[in-house]
């Protein structure tokens, strides 16, 4: 059933796009049905050969968002499932707002899936800020009454998220909500708490149904997201303590798995679960990036007290060039590039290695970082709270500082534009994005010589 009326579809995000602009269409849907949660046999272990099996079942009404060409001479073929993300407390898209060009240029489907109990009648607010306060944790009836009110939403807990999932792509695959549309290849994706659901959704559950073509996987932690009894919410916070677990190594879907510089060490420390790269897996490290940066919080940044500007890295631009690069392994077999990774100095807590400057060394590396008017990091400022330990920093390079790198304004693009078309030629920007990449040049920030 579409749904309509309210204020339209709710999505907790910083700029809603403008879609008519971009040749795409919404809809939204009531999505029904009887959903399992699992058990596992034996341990959640360091492989991640995780043997699942269905235990109970229960009830679920949630809502999908689909965002598609308006033509359907325009599509691709290919439909990217977001499991919504909840650690803000309502639903979020993070992976539309890193990949919307890229998504919208192909002419792929965009589907957002609330999966989880928080968004859809709300629960416990893993990350709380300022922004959103007002609606974090209370559901999409209380959100918007007009819209969701009378649809009578019900979700069982977060153990039966993986099936909702599942049964969501199922009817994806089928055309169901698709406007006429038959998808020819599913791709899951999800960032930060979503990314954990899909580690274990990864190792659990898609050796049992098969229903995902690939896996983009942005910003995980080293564990995956906790199996929980009914009517219970995950505690991302209390799993970031289990066993790291790496992806299996047994199935045939790719992952490419995209990380930024502070998932690496700091809070979610997914350096527990690197894994070599193979022929079903990449690992995609970033340097100068953060979990959460200007472009994914949009107005929001301003408001966030971290001590300094949080980080205004490009990771956009290489998640777009990593979808591609998926993408491309599911249709012609070809793999991504081998990524190097971040340099990182092993103890108890992991540390990554920096230059003089304090910036990243090792990882996939941007113009930003080699040719730096400012020390983008992925760690915090000097008021680290939940939400400051994701967004990294912004630190501006001193005017002294500047001149023993650069003589001229002149050099310093000459060496910017040399080292964004080596991102481009080593995979790690798509062309398209070249005029995005070469607009966070700051010429003006350098003395005439």
């Amino acid at each position: 059933m579409e749904i309509a009326g309210g204020d339209g579809a709710f999505m907790g995000e910083a700029e809603p796009p403008d879609l008519r602009r971009l040749g795409y269409v919404e809809h939204e849907y009531l999505a029904t049905g009887t959903a399992s949660s699992y058990r596992v046999a034996g341990a959640l272990t360091h492989d991640g050969r995780w043997t699942f099996t269905p235990d109970a079942t229960a009830p679920y009404r949630t809502r999908i968002v689909v965002r598609q060409p308006a033509k359907a001479s325009a599509f691709s073929g290919n439909a990217v499932v977001e499991w919504l993300n909840v650690s803000g407390g309502s639903d979020a898209d993070p992976e539309w707002v890193s990949l919307e060009e890229e998504i919208v240029r192909r002419g792929d489907v965009w589907v957002g899936v609330s999966a989880q109990l928080i968004g859809v009648v709300g629960g416990p607010v893993r990350v709380p800020t300022s922004v959103g306060a007002d609606i974090a944790g209370k559901g999409l009836a209380a959100i918007n009454p007009a819209r969701y009110g009378a649809l009578q939403l019900e979700h069982p807990g977060d153990g039966f998220s993986f099936d909702i999932y599942t049964q969501v792509a199922r009817a994806i695959r089928a055309g169901a909500g698709m406007d006429g549309l038959r998808p020819q290849r599913l791709i899951a994706a999800g960032e930060s708490q979503s990314a954990f659901a899909l580690v274990t959704y990864y190792n659990g559950v898609q050796p049992l149904t098969r229903q995902f073509d690939g896996f983009f996987v942005h910003s995980r932690g080293a564990v995956g997201l906790p199996l929980v009894e009914p009517g219970k919410s995950a505690d991302i916070a209390a799993a970031l303590g289990g066993t790291p677990a790496i992806f299996r190594t047994d199935q045939d879907a790719p992952v490419l798995d995209a990380q930024t510089e502070s998932d690496v060490t700091s809070v979610l420390n997914s350096y527990a679960a690197r894994q070599p790269d193979t022929d079903r897996f990449r690992l995609w490290e970033v340097a100068g990036t953060a979990h959460a940066d200007a472009h994914l919080v949009g107005s929001a940044a301003a408001s966030f007290d971290c001590g300094v500007p949080v980080n205004n890295g490009p990771m956009h631009l290489v998640a777009k060039s990593a979808l591609r690069a998926l993408t491309t392994w599911i249709t012609a077999g070809k793999p991504p590039v081998i990524a190097p990774r971040l340099t990182v100095q092993p103890a108890t807590t992991p540390q990554i290695s920096r230059d003089a400057d304090g910036i990243a060394l090792g990882g996939i590396r941007t113009p930003l970082v080699d040719v730096p008017v400012a020390i983008l990091s992925g760690a915090p400022g000097s008021k680290p709270s939940a939400i400051c330990l994701l967004v990294g920093s912004t630190q501006p390079l001193s005017t002294t500082r500047l001149a023993q790198l650069y003589p001229s304004p002149a050099a310093y693009l000459q060496r910017y534009t040399a080292a964004a078309d080596k991102s481009i030629k080593d995979g790690y920007v798509v062309r398209e994005d070249r005029p995005a990449l070469l607009a966070f040049a700051e010429p003006s920030r350098i003395t005439a010589g």
